[in-house]
């Protein structure tokens, strides 16, 4: 292990830091050959664990379509028909246009942000360090230069891609239901209105940066937001780490209330997608 990891300094930024590749003018880089490399620099990692688990979830709930009864259902049966219902009930109360798109959309965004959220519960340094032996005895590599972090919604650019879908399907969503004209319209002529045409002209910049205000600002909530949340919770989790095998104790009791935060960041994410897409499929103006 090398030197600088003892501390506890260079313990917490090796925990925090993406394995990364990118492209260079001599071929692909990895981690610290990446550090100047800009936009163009892929967190493996986040890509790696995020994609996983969104096949996880495909797999779980077409197994439990594929075994569903109209009998008696088993406990797994029971299980996803639960959170299938509790998603449905959320949308069938929050959602107010049709579309059959929400509610699929809905259960995606709650079960895969809760399954990368969950990743949270697993020890800090288990993954990594299991990874850093992987990357020393198969490809010689120093261990210190082996990097994994396993939780995707810590890593602000998943949270930021999560959340710049949601806002895609906002803008589609006024468009398709408002027309172009009835979008400029929205984002043009509130909230400040006039029935005296000049006074109305006057008042379009100033309604059109309120409004572009409001609309740029729930995709950096949404984002923000989840990655705020896991972002603290990995940090606590790694400083407990820290402290040796004393950290069991500590582990379990953050953990029991980190279910909590976990469960209620997926919830919020879900909630705040349908309520965003429900503003943009109105047409009360």
């Amino acid at each position: 292990m090398a030197a600088e990891e003892v501390t506890l300094s260079g313990h917490i930024q090796h925990h925090l830091t993406n394995a990364k590749m990118c492209s260079t003018d001599t071929g692909l880089a990895f981690n610290k050959a990446c550090t100047d490399s800009g936009f163009w620099t892929w967190h493996i990692d986040t890509l790696a664990w995020s994609i996983g688990l969104g096949l996880l979830f495909l797999w779980i709930f077409r197994s439990a379509a594929k075994k569903s009864t109209l009998g008696v259902p088993g406990k797994f049966q029971c299980f996803i028909e639960i959170i299938v219902e509790f998603v449905g009930d959320n949308v069938r109360d929050t959602f107010h246009g049709r579309s059959k798109l929400i509610a699929p959309l809905a259960l995606t965004i709650f079960v895969w942000v809760f399954l990368m959220n969950l990743m949270d519960l697993i020890p800090v340094d288990f993954l990594p360090a299991f990874a850093g032996f992987v990357g020393e005895t198969a490809f010689g590599m120093d261990s210190h230069d082996v990097y994994m972090k396993i939780v995707p919604t810590t890593d602000i650019n998943m949270t930021s891609a999560l959340a710049l879908g949601v806002f895609i399907l906002m803008i589609g969503y006024s468009i398709k239901i408002k027309g172009i004209g009835g979008f400029i319209k929205e984002l043009t002529l509130h909230p400040f209105s006039s029935n005296n045409m000049l006074v109305q002209i006057i008042l379009i910049p100033f309604n059109l940066l309120l409004e572009l205000i409001a609309l740029v600002s729930k995709p950096f909530s949404l984002a923000l937001r989840l990655f705020g949340n896991l972002y603290a919770g990995e940090l606590i989790f790694i400083l407990i780490g820290a402290i040796g095998f004393m950290q069991l104790p500590l582990h379990f009791v953050w953990a029991v209330f980190h279910i909590l935060v976990i469960t209620l960041q997926a919830f919020l994410f879900m909630m705040l997608t349908i309520v965003y897409l429900s503003m943009a499929s109105s047409d009360n103006h």
